[in-house]
């Protein structure tokens, strides 16, 4: 009978893993069609490449917003709840993203996008790593975080329909995920740490539980805004402004190039999450972070497309190889009565501090003669930064949490 329960419960986590891969791909997915329709969405609307990237900026500030919001939700009425909302949120926002008439009122729709995109990664997070088996956590959490990179890839294949599709059929195409929302209510179960909760600990104001983790919340804040500038900085601008204008490369090439960098991070994001479960959390972050810097000159200085991709893709072996270990590290840090919220918090807070890298990285092109060289730039001192703080932070991998708790 206990084998048949462990069983049971096994797989219902293959369902909980599913459904949230699903989740931060399809996400993803729906994030990153905005890099491949810039140009496309500048010219239609007869704004200029800096204001187009600020849709960039804006949908990344937002999501601090949706994290606190869908966060709080999930801690105090579930996380299955709170993810289905939350999935059909950002469909529903990306479909009517298509449908927008003027520039001001496509801006108000990628910050509501925005909002949406925030809360799911942190419910998902932490309705994952309270429903698995300690021993899955470091490779779970490698599959879980490259579900951003097949979002990429996702969205890199539609792009090659995007010439008979147009920027507008992307974003309908971005509704699909709604879909998903069938899946999640008939296969996943809540999670059992929600289910064993401490209901007058969920009642804490965030902001009280914060307080008395100032110093953690500070660190894992700016070690999240590196991270944010290490993706966003190695992706944002690279199909449209690296690729497209600087190298001027045709759309079907660009296509290709951007298929391959992000198998690269799936590759880095699984590599790094089972390394972590034997060298520990901390050590493989730093370990990918100071990769990525011998990597910079073959990314962003080479010619001809063979270099070109395979700088892309080692690039994304290391950027996304780091980024893999940050789901289960984060949840091993969190406050257990606010797990829901604080990943997603510290991580979309980060990601405000760091979402102006487009425009940031704009900028820079000027001065430094390139967008190449201010990606160069960014990516190589935020790498030096992660790696910095990872060196200082804790180590929680043995940490007890969801099904080992009621053991």
């Amino acid at each position: 009978m206990a084998n048949g329960s462990a069983s049971s419960l096994d797989r219902s986590a293959v369902h909980v893993i599913a459904a949230c891969y699903l989740g931060w791909t399809l996400d993803a997915f729906d994030f990153f069609i905005m890099a491949f329709v810039l140009n496309q969405v500048v010219r239609t609307f007869g704004v200029s490449v800096g204001a187009g990237a600020f849709a960039f900026t804006l949908t990344l500030a937002c999501r601090f917003i949706g994290a606190l919001v869908f966060g709080r939700l999930a801690d105090r009425f579930g996380r299955r709840p709170t993810m289905i909302a939350n999935v059909l949120c950002y469909a529903a926002l990306e479909l009517l993203t298509g449908f927008a008439t003027s520039f001001t009122m496509f801006l108000i729709l990628r910050g509501l996008y925005g909002v949406a995109m925030g809360g799911e990664w942190g419910v998902g997070a932490s309705l994952v790593m309270e429903s698995i088996p300690a021993r899955w956590r470091g490779a779970v959490s490698g599959l879980l975080q490259t579900g951003y990179p097949m979002g990429f890839l996702l969205a890199s294949l539609l792009s090659i329909a995007e010439p008979a599709l147009g920027w507008r059929g992307m974003f309908f195409v971005g509704a699909a995920p709604a879909l998903l929302v069938l899946y999640i209510r008939r296969a996943v179960p809540e999670s059992p740490d929600w289910l064993a909760r401490d209901t007058a600990a969920a009642r804490v104001s965030i902001f009280t539980v914060l307080g008395r983790n100032l110093g953690l919340t500070v660190f894992a804040v700016c070690l999240m805004m590196g991270f944010n500038f290490f993706s966003h900085g190695s992706q944002d601008l690279y199909p449209s402004q690296f690729l497209a204008r600087q190298h001027h490369l045709p759309h079907a090439d660009v296509s290709l190039i951007m298929i391959i960098i992000n198998i690269g991070a799936i590759v880095g994001g699984l590599g790094a999450g089972v390394l972590s479960q034997r060298i520990g959390r901390r050590w493989a972050i730093g370990l990918l972070a100071l990769l990525a810097l011998p990597v910079i000159p073959l990314w962003l200085f080479s010619n001809g497309m063979v270099w070109i991709a395979l700088g892309g893709f080692l690039i994304q072996v290391c950027v996304q190889g780091a980024w893999g270990v940050v789901p289960v590290y984060l949840n091993e840090i969190s406050p257990p009565a606010i797990r829901a919220t604080f990943p997603g918090a510290v991580y979309q807070l980060g990601n405000f501090l760091a979402s102006g890298n487009a425009n940031l990285q704009v900028w820079l092109s000027g001065p430094l003669g390139s967008i190449g060289a201010a990606m160069a730039l960014v990516v190589g001192l935020a790498g030096l930064l992660i790696a910095l703080l990872v060196s200082v932070g804790r180590e929680a991998r043995d940490v007890r949490m969801g099904r080992e708790l009621r053991a």
